[in-house]
């Protein structure tokens, strides 16, 4: 197969920027619709019950899981084979671009209702995790082998920054107007949207689709593509087939590095399972509105930034493992706090809003339980995106170095292969228990059985120097 790499230089060049460039503007789908916006306004004003919201959104992210199970890990074998990844990625963003646009007209007495939602929402979550593997396999064409590192940073970057970047925006141009007085708060929501009819939740929609978009087209025009090999889909996808065989195959033998797969499998999927149901939670549990979710939504993104510095500092001061360790278990305490701030506070403390006066005079986060759960998520946002970060380089402690090729494609394997896992466990909790509570609960379950895999683990400790 032949593969042109860029040549390195000093800085990232225009293809470089330009793949980096186009994560960050697909991941604010992630944010603004199945975390803090449209998930939320589904679950509260088209379902119209947390319970089965949840439900819902679950057996969403479940199905999707399954056919990511099924296909991920081939495809991308097989295109290995073939060469070219932009037609197949041009594919996925031609799925999800109209599919994400067409939530604008989920309403409860629109065109498209509850079972559309739940199909989009699969749809859109499957064609992800393609263009994620796609893009990935474009990162050596598009910065060279000297400067992938410096793109792959920077593209997690412009994520965090257009995430946040958009959040303000909405906040500002659809949230916060007709809701204060502020001077730099227009009166009313911009575009003359309506409120009343949730325009001002459902706009979230065309934006992500329309960033979607726009960052797609400086991928497909400055990043050069693998050249074709000749092989047909057919002969790539058996082919393929056999690669995994032999990549399993080769890992074999080496215990160790398998024990901790086999914990990143588990506490990846509680992350992840953790993101997804954060605003749907605030929504149903604590009542919150598309304001408060925002502005949660804006300040534990910004502090995502502080777990992604905090990871690299524990990484060397006390090395990947001991960092891993006290990440997750910052994770799990902030899961479990969190499912204890409803109308009581910690579990059991009954608190009644109207005999309390408002803590301030704002328009969101007024009382004792809505500043404990924010005060949660600040543990979780830091806990949760520092785990991500110290995961890749514990792996690097702990494999073979003459393997650490084959033990990073079964990292990428382990990374998608259960994420149909923590749905189907929140999916089957919450129908058993009718609580949103006791629904999440196996969500950090997975998160503290990988730890305690991770406790068994040899090595990953701090670097001499």
């Amino acid at each position: 197969m032949a593969l042109t790499l860029a040549a390195p230089s000093a800085r990232l060049d225009r293809a470089a920027w330009s793949w980096a460039w186009f994560q960050g503007t697909r991941d604010p789908y992630v944010v603004l619709i199945m975390i803090y916006v449209f998930a939320p306004y589904f679950v509260r004003d088209i379902v119209g019950d947390p319970v089965n919201g949840q439900i819902l959104v679950a057996a969403a992210q479940k199905y999707a899981g399954w056919l990511v199970l099924l296909t991920v890990p081939l495809i991308g074998a097989a295109i290995d084979r073939t060469g070219p990844r932009k037609p197949w990625l041009a594919g996925t963003v031609a799925i999800m671009v109209p599919a994400i646009t067409a939530l604008w007209w989920v309403t409860p007495t629109g065109p498209l209702g509850i079972d559309a939602a739940v199909v989009v929402f699969a749809v859109v979550s499957l064609s992800l995790a393609w263009s994620d593997m796609l893009h990935n396999a474009l990162l050596l064409p598009a910065a060279g082998m000297a400067r992938a590192g410096a793109a792959s940073g920077a593209a997690l970057a412009l994520v965090n920054a257009t995430s946040v970047a958009t959040l303000a925006f909405v906040v500002w141009a659809f949230a916060l107007p007709g809701k204060v007085t502020w001077g730099f708060i227009p009166a009313h929501p911009l575009f003359g949207l309506d409120p009343a009819t949730h325009q001002t939740d459902r706009i979230v929609a065309p934006i992500a689709a329309g960033l979607m978009l726009l960052g797609s087209i400086p991928l497909f025009a400055f990043v050069p593509d693998v050249a074709a090999t000749g092989t047909r889909l057919g002969a790539a996808i058996r082919a393929g087939a056999a690669d995994l065989v032999a990549l399993f195959r080769e890992a074999r033998g080496h215990r160790n590095a398998l024990l901790y797969l086999g914990s990143v499998l588990l506490f990846t999927d509680g992350l992840t399972g953790i993101l997804i149901f954060t605003g749907v939670y605030a929504a149903g549990a604590m009542g919150w509105g598309s304001l408060a979710l925002l502005a949660y939504g804006l300040i534990l993104s910004s502090f995502s930034v502080v777990g992604g510095i905090l990871a690299g500092v524990l990484d060397q001061t006390i090395g990947p493992k001991r960092a891993l360790m006290l990440e997750l278990t910052g994770v799990v305490a902030s899961q479990w706090l969190s499912l204890g701030q409803t109308k009581t506070l910690l579990f059991f403390q009954p608190f009644d809003a109207s005999a309390h006066a408002p803590l301030w005079a704002g328009p969101i986060f007024r009382t004792a339980p809505d500043l404990a759960l924010l005060a949660c998520g600040f543990l979780g946002a830091v806990s949760v995106t520092a785990a991500y970060a110290s995961r890749r380089t514990m792996l690097t402690r702990v494999v073979p170095p003459d393997r650490i090729g084959v033990f990073f494609g079964l990292f990428a394997i382990a990374g998608s292969a259960t994420s149909w896992l923590a749905p189907m466990l929140v999916e089957i909790a919450t129908s058993m228990t009718h609580s949103q509570r006791a629904g999440l609960l196996p969500v950090s379950g997975l998160v503290l059985v990988g730890l305690v895999l991770l406790a068994f683990v040899k090595g990953g400790g701090k670097l001499a120097r």
